[in-house]
């Protein structure tokens, strides 16, 4: 194997993947079997710069730098060689926000990201307007909120696009985006593989009401499929990229893509009747559908995969930031007893004690809302634990009333495709950080949505994996296949990993979990409300 990849890495045809996650950018480098034979990371925080979610330019190029920085380093300690050249390179990051350029490709105002939820004018105006749900985070509620609030800089706008996008656009010199990162810009019309002209036309009125001088056309970038050229790497490119100036220009891009794309690709569900559910610091599930909805629903968002394919979404603010918040307590503890702690060990303890707990949680309720969610309406979060006196409080039910709440709101979101909807789904696959501990973020997912929810052995690898396998697609689909044939035949060669199913034990004790949760949702609300 270190040969093999040796030869592969020093005859550049080895594949690279980045991706910009909320916590962490990640770059896989996969080889001719799309196996990982090398990464790279670094870790990064958003910062809340007047009352809004955000990353610096700096914060975005330092990221991207050390993390292939890292990624070289990690070549040389396994293979001994440099990376001069690459067979092709796959940028994704998450999706949505607002990143808008003057014609001379100034930015105009700070990043906006995913986690902002100040857009409820716009998102509201506009979901009315297209009859279609139209969510806070989306680039287009963004836009128009901007417009709402006479943002100086809204008449300047000349192109707008996302994180992955805009790298993108700075590594290659094109101003494209991937379908499903575009469908999370304003939606697009599976049929014709582009925005939905329609929407389009009447934001464009809009616009024009507001005296703007330009349309969402001149403006958005222009959308491509999986297997669709996106550029190569231009030389300030790769001086931007690789800071030693190894890295030759020329490398071919495959179309830049968003988180919930590479996590489908990742857990191969693009395929009609499958679905996935990656849960990290938010929590998103997404089903492929095999047509539209009855109606629109506000907590569910219509995108496509990366060739196309209509998905339903349910996207959550948040999932693991309290819950790893509340383990860091335990390991407090731990030192204090003056105990080395090992994290691996301190996780696995507390999330296996959690299953030995009541299915309901013993009555524990816990809202783990460090931003707001819009799934339940919340505006702005803060966490909060609920409990009563009758209740049956131990470090069980505790711990699995946290478990319960990383997946609470995706529960809510998934009942009224699976209830009300009806919607069919073959397969479910998770991945995300919330699985690590093997057996027990899937069991409760599983309980959940009362449904078989698979892992595999490559969850871990997350969705720089998913995106450098988006690029390998774009150079080594020799056969021509569709990408749902291609994962399925070539990837994944029938693997669909290791599946646990629910007991109705489990499933009537989170159903009454999240009862008392929608009950109790006013507390949160006051919580909010009272916020110090």
């Amino acid at each position: 194997m270190t040969d093999k990849a040796k030869v592969i890495i020093e005859s550049g045809k080895a594949i690279l993947g980045i991706e910009f996650g909320s916590t962490r950018i990640k770059a896989v480098l996969i080889d001719d079997e799309n196996k990982p034979i090398a990464q790279g990371t670094h870790d990064w925080e958003n910062q809340l710069v007047n009352n809004l979610w955000t990353y610096s330019l700096d914060a975005i190029w330092e990221g991207i730098q050390d993390c292939y920085s890292s990624l070289r380093t990690d070549v040389k300690e396994k293979y001994g060689v440099e990376i001069k050249n690459l067979g092709a390179i796959g940028i994704s990051a998450m999706m949505h926000g607002y990143m808008p350029f003057d014609k001379d490709g100034k930015m105009l105002a700070p990043f906006r990201t995913w986690r902002n939820t100040n857009t409820g004018e716009a998102a509201a105006i506009l979901s009315e307007l297209f009859n279609y749900n139209i969510p806070l985070r989306w680039s287009i509620s963004h836009l128009y909120q901007a417009i709402l609030n006479h943002e100086e800089h809204v008449k300047d706008v000349a192109f707008l696009t996302t994180l992955a996008g805009y790298a993108h656009w700075q590594l290659t010199g094109e101003k494209v985006i991937g379908i499903g990162d575009g469908s999370g810009m304003i939606p697009v019309n599976p049929e014709t593989r582009n925005y939905d002209s329609k929407m389009v036309e009447k934001f464009d009125n809009l616009l024009k009401q507001r005296g703007l001088p330009y349309t969402l056309d001149q403006i958005l970038p222009k959308v491509l499929v999986a297997g669709e050229k996106a550029g190569v790497l231009t030389a300030e490119g790769a001086r931007k990229l690789d800071v030693s100036g190894n890295l030759q220009p020329g490398v071919p891009f495959c179309p830049p893509e968003g988180d919930a794309g590479t996590g489908m690709v990742a857990t191969n569900a693009v395929k009609q009747r499958t679905g996935n559910v990656s849960a990290g610091t938010s929590s998103f599930s997404m089903i492929v559908v095999e047509k539209e909805l009855s109606k629109p629903y506000e907590m569910i968002d219509m995108v496509t995969t990366p060739d196309g394919s209509l998905v339903a979404m349910v996207h959550c603010n948040n999932c693991t930031s309290d819950l790893n918040a509340w383990v860091g307590i335990f390991r407090e503890y731990t030192e204090l007893m003056g105990i080395k702690p090992d994290m691996n060990e301190i996780f696995g303890k507390l999330y296996n004690h959690a299953l030995t707990g009541d299915p309901d949680c013993g009555g524990l309720i816990s809202y783990n809302y460090f931003s707001g969610e819009p799934i339940t309406g919340l505006n702005e979060g803060r966490p909060l634990f609920v409990r009563s006196v009758g209740n049956n409080f131990n470090l069980a039910n505790f711990m699995r009333a946290n478990l319960n709440a990383a997946v609470a709101c995706l529960k809510i979101g998934n009942d009224i495709l699976f209830n009300e909807e009806k919607i069919k789904v073959d397969r479910i696959t998770g991945h995300g950080g919330l699985f690590k501990t093997k057996g027990v973020g899937q069991r409760v997912l599983a309980a959940a949505l009362n449904s078989p929810i698979s892992v595999m052995e490559t969850a871990g690898e997350g969705g720089a994996w998913g995106m450098a396998l988006l690029a390998g697609y774009l150079v080594n689909n020799s056969r021509s296949l569709n990408l749902a044939d291609y994962l399925e035949e070539v990837v994944f060669a029938g693997n669909t990993g290791t599946s646990i199913s629910p007991t109705p034990e489990e499933v009537a004790g989170f159903n009454s979990y999240i009862e008392e949760y929608k009950a109790c949702l006013p507390i949160e609300e006051s919580a909010v409300a009272h916020k110090h």
